[in-house]
């Protein structure tokens, strides 16, 4: 092995021998340190010895990047380190992975929580439903938008006040200021927004990238189970036998017959308002009187409920409206409406709404029960009424929970009750036929 003194010179005038993919030349100083070109035309420095009984190499680095002093001091010190019976490049790929390890911990103390709630929102989604999504982006949005409709901007949601936390700053104490703070405007969605936060911290404290930088407890503490809202179902909150005759003619009687028999149908099926809104055209079988939803308990495969006689009226007649769109319709001044009606596959249409679907039933509900001299109640009021009127016919608790798409909360009904639909249809009808009768509908 040819040794020679580098200089300056002789570095610039190295080159790879013709045919050969690298050349070698070694210093006649530093033991070890050699300088290889490529056929490429790349020249750096790099250190050669014996270690147990073996040929070891290692980079040290470019010729532009090192002068013969350094690379020359490099070569000594890895030499020192065989010497010591230490694997030179061993020992450098455990600096290299100190130095990330260091660098890593340090940006996990400083990774804020909307970066961490973001991921979290993108790996959780292929697991949540249409809903679970909706509510994690709307409780964590920063507001300041103008509102698609009306006036005035979106209000930040209750956990854009930690989007800009650092994740280790997340602790207990931290988080009771967050919800006595919130819980003044908004106790019932502060609740709901602590849940959210709750499952993202034990997601966090699982995650290997953040599992250093959040405490994971952090949600357990006495002082936030203190601070949670207690929240209780809404006084009232529910459409009494009394009140179903002026609902219903108060409801009957709005100008929009798609919004009628939305509001009907919360009523009489009491589902979620927002699987109620996406109802399709191609979920309803006017034959084996069934329409199917996109249950968030049970899946993309939704659920399927009985198509009773009296809702399955007002579909129809939905349906006929949709289909009687005359060719005069079409060319007036509101054919775009009336053409976007026609291929619409959504049941309850809305001309005013980006995907073509009802978004905001509250106000012809409001409308509605101001005529009907009937105190507030929320559109998930009308879920929980019909629930609560079920009662009245002594229909298992079951039968009810099947159909609205409840969980099931017990054993047998969980692994040993799952009725097929004419057992449920029974019992719906049976529910319907009660409601209107109650309404005078009969």
């Amino acid at each position: 092995m040819a040794k020679i003194n580098f200089t300056s010179s002789r570095i610039s005038s190295f080159t790879c021998d013709p045919g050969k993919s690298q050349t070698f030349v070694w210093d006649s100083k530093s033991p070890g340190l050699g300088l290889r070109a490529t056929a490429g035309g790349s020249k750096s420095y790099i250190f050669q010895s014996k270690f147990n009984s073996q040929t070891i190499r290692t980079t040290i680095g470019d010729v532009k990047s090192w002068s013969i002093e350094l690379a020359q001091e490099r070569a000594r010190y890895l030499q020192t380190l065989v010497d010591q019976g230490i694997d030179p490049r061993e020992h450098i790929a455990e600096k290299k992975a100190a130095h990330s390890a260091r660098r890593d911990e340090a940006r996990r103390q400083e990774v804020q929580f909307e970066e961490a709630w973001n991921l979290y929102i993108e790996s959780r989604k292929p697991f949540w439903g249409a809903r679970t999504l909706q509510d994690h982006l709307r409780h964590s949005q920063r507001g300041g938008m103008k509102r698609a409709k009306g006036n005035g901007v979106i209000q930040p949601g209750p956990i854009a006040q930690l989007l800009d936390v650092k994740l280790k700053d997340l602790s207990g104490p931290h988080l009771t200021e967050w919800l006595q703070k919130e819980s003044e405007k908004r106790p019932t969605m502060v609740a709901l927004s602590f849940r959210m936060v709750r499952g993202f911290i034990r997601w966090a404290a699982e995650h290997p990238e953040f599992a250093t930088s959040i405490s994971s407890d952090a949600y357990k503490a006495r002082s936030v189970k203190d601070a949670l809202p207690r929240v209780k179902a809404k006084e009232g909150d529910s459409l009494q036998k009394e009140q179903l005759q002026a609902w219903f003619s108060a409801v009957r009687s709005l100008g929009n017959p798609i919004m009628s028999a939305y509001l009907q149908g919360l009523l009489i099926v009491g589902p979620r308002r927002e699987e109620w809104a996406a109802l399709k055209w191609s979920d309803i079988d006017f034959t084996w009187k069934t329409i199917t939803l996109n249950d968030k308990v049970e899946g993309t495969g939704g659920r399927t409920v009985p198509l009773t006689p009296y809702l399955a009226s007002l579909l129809l007649e939905l349906k006929q409206i949709k289909e009687q769109i005359t060719n005069d319709q079409l060319r007036s001044k509101k054919s775009k409406t009336a053409e976007r009606h026609r291929q619409s596959e959504w049941v309850f249409f809305s001309p005013n709404s980006a995907d073509g679907k009802i978004s905001e039933p509250r106000i012809a509900h409001n409308q509605a029960l101001e005529k009907a001299g009937i105190p507030h109640i929320t559109l998930h009021g009308l879920r929980r009424s019909f629930g609560t009127l079920a009662e009245w016919c002594e229909v298992p608790v079951g039968v009810v929970a099947q159909i609205q798409g409840h969980k099931p909360s017990a054993i047998a009904e969980k692994h040993y009750r799952r009725r097929p639909i004419d057992l449920l249809r029974k019992w719906h009808e049976q529910i319907e036929d009660w409601i209107l009768n109650e309404a005078s509908l009969a």
